[in-house]
């Protein structure tokens, strides 16, 4: 007989071979159970697959194998599923031993004794139902959870590939505007040295013309100033891109030991120069100060454009400080200083009580090329130039201002880790031009204007001169029984480069000086990895005066190193 009602709340009867079935279905009906009967064991999995409340199996002591049989379809069971095996025991008696395995293999299984009446079947029918029932409210629970959990997962997806989206439209965006402001500061930065530099330009190309014209036609009167001039805008030229070459951090520094306050007392008349006559100046300096490492001249070129800037934004009558102290520097300080590395820093400090900058103009002060000054007052490049000059010298540098409350500027400069016993502040002092006619120098340089340039001057300071435009000519010279007392060296030359060129001949000679002359090399922008013992390096363009003090001051070092 097929049960009536839902199949979960069902009764399946099975009634193992070899007995006589002894469960009445109209009995179970009446009590409100309804079952289903099953002939063989192997229709209990797809009853129970359908759906069942409880098991009724009729089974003796003696049908162990269709008893592990039967477990062996419980086992199946899903993990919310624990139906209940109502065992009715027919025959002999079982033995505990019977029981317990019966225990054990059914799982959760009740037993009743071949004197068993309907009202116990029915009383254990109910419970199993009851608990049957808990059962499946415990399985819509975790289908509900289950598909809550889907639902969740199925959201996440959608918001991760949403969020994945629009992070990669903002890095777009942001890549995009980071080009488009990098376009803008290319702009303003070509903008700038083309106007800057055509004026110098125009200086050097007007006095030449006109000395040109006036020597054509006889005329000497004039040309000294007319000289004057074009130097005086080649010379600006040569500021310009070493304000450049300063600003973009690839200047080459000869950083050495410095004594801040010998050197600023040293620097005092310059400062009160720079000024108006009516500015009261004050040098406030730490008695206890540290020994710096920086480059003095650049150092000097920094605070000439700060003194100029406080020129511009004090009052004739005005207030000039410049101060100097000992900063050590901690972590927390760092993280607010553009992570300026913790230690020990030398700050000079110059204060002025003038006009002050808004705060939309401090943001930029230190950007190239932007100015606050009238067109033919200033290039913009200073600040940035100080800004790059620091960096480069392991400093830092910061302003404070405010709106008519004046400007400071702080210099952080590294402190020397030298021992002061080894330390000479002072500067070279230069040898005097000796007999040069037995010297022999080698010059290499490509460019052919500048190589005749040099060659010409050296020569008229009485020294022979070889020349050579690059390593290959020059290194049969270098092998051979000349002998060379000075090599000098272009860096950037084609094919070897000149720090190589000197390797290999300092391999040939080993005490030979060698003066590098460069426009702009990377790598001699840190001189202290660039230069070893017995080479020095000036930068393009340079005075011939300094061209041949410092060729002065070697060829004498080594002639001094050569003596026993």
């Amino acid at each position: 007989m097929i049960a009536l009602g839902p199949p979960e709340e069902r009764a399946l009867i099975l009634t193992c071979p070899g007995l006589v079935r002894s469960v009445d279905q109209q009995q179970l009906a009446s009590g409100g159970v309804n079952s289903l009967q099953l002939s063989r064991i192997d229709q209990l999995q797809p009853a129970l697959t359908e759906g069942a409340g409880l098991l009724i199996v009729e089974a003796s002591s003696r049908q162990a194998e269709e008893l592990r049989e039967l477990s062996k379809v419980l086992a199946h069971q899903p993990d919310w599923s624990d139906v209940a095996v109502i065992v009715l025991t027919s025959g002999q008696s079982w033995s505990d031993l019977q029981i317990t395995e019966l225990s054990a293999q059914l799982g959760n299984a009740m037993l009743l004794a071949p004197s068993w009446t309907y009202t116990q079947l029915l009383c254990l029918s109910k419970n199993a139902l009851r608990s049957r029932r808990q059962q499946y409210v415990a399985r819509d629970c975790a289908a509900r959870l289950t598909e809550r959990e889907n639902f969740i997962k199925s959201a996440l997806q959608a918001i991760d590939i949403e969020i994945n989206q629009r992070v990669e439209e903002q890095l777009k965006h942001n890549e995009d505007l980071r080009h488009a402001q990098k376009m803008e500061a290319i702009g303003q930065l070509t903008g700038g040295i083309a106007h800057d530099l055509n004026n110098m330009l125009a200086g050097i190309i007007g006095s030449m013309e006109l000395l040109r014209r006036k020597v054509a036609r006889g005329k000497t009167d004039e040309l000294d100033s007319l000289i004057d001039m074009g130097v005086t805008s080649a010379n600006r030229a040569a500021g310009l891109t070493h304000r450049l070459l300063a600003f973009s951090r690839r200047q080459s520094l000869d950083a050495k030991p410095l004594s801040i306050n010998p050197w600023l007392i040293a620097q005092h008349q310059l400062i009160a120069q720079n000024l108006s006559p009516e500015t009261q100046l004050t040098l406030e300096v730490d008695d206890a100060l540290w020994v710096a490492e920086v480059d003095p001249v650049q150092l000097e070129n920094a605070l000439l454009h700060l003194i100029s800037n406080a020129r511009d934004a004090m009052p004739a009558a005005g207030h000039f400080t410049v101060q100097t102290f000992n900063q050590q520097v901690n972590t927390a300080f760092s993280e607010a200083n553009a992570k300026l590395t913790p230690g020990d820093y030398i700050v000079l400090r110059v204060t002025d009580n003038g006009c002050g900058m808004a705060q939309s103009t401090l943001k930029r002060a230190f950007d190239p090329f932007f100015t606050t000054k009238p067109i033919g007052q200033g290039t913009g490049l200073g600040l940035s130039m100080i800004y790059g000059f620091c960096k480069q010298s392991r400093g830092h540098v910061r302003i404070q201002s405010q709106e008519q409350h004046g400007t400071t500027v702080e210099i952080f400069l590294p402190r020397c880790n030298a021992s002061s016993s080894s330390l000479n502040v002072d500067s070279l002092s230069l040898a005097q031009t000796c007999a040069n006619a037995s010297k022999t120098l080698l010059v290499v340089e490509d460019d052919s204007a500048v190589r005749n340039l040099v060659t010409d001057v050296l020569r008229e300071q009485g020294y022979t001169v070889i020349s050579a435009e690059d390593a290959n000519g020059a290194l049969p010279i270098i092998e051979s029984a000349q002998t060379i007392d000075l090599l000098i060296s272009d860096v950037g030359l084609p094919g070897m480069n000149g720090r190589q060129l000197a390797e290999i001949s300092r391999q040939v000679r080993p005490q030979l000086q060698v003066l590098f002359i460069t426009g702009y090399a990377q790598h001699a922008t840190a001189r202290g990895g660039f230069l070893d013992e017995g080479m020095q390096l000036i930068t393009k363009p340079f005075t011939f005066d300094l061209l041949t003090a410092k060729v002065n001051e070697m060829v004498q070092a080594g002639k001094t190193q050569r003596q026993p």
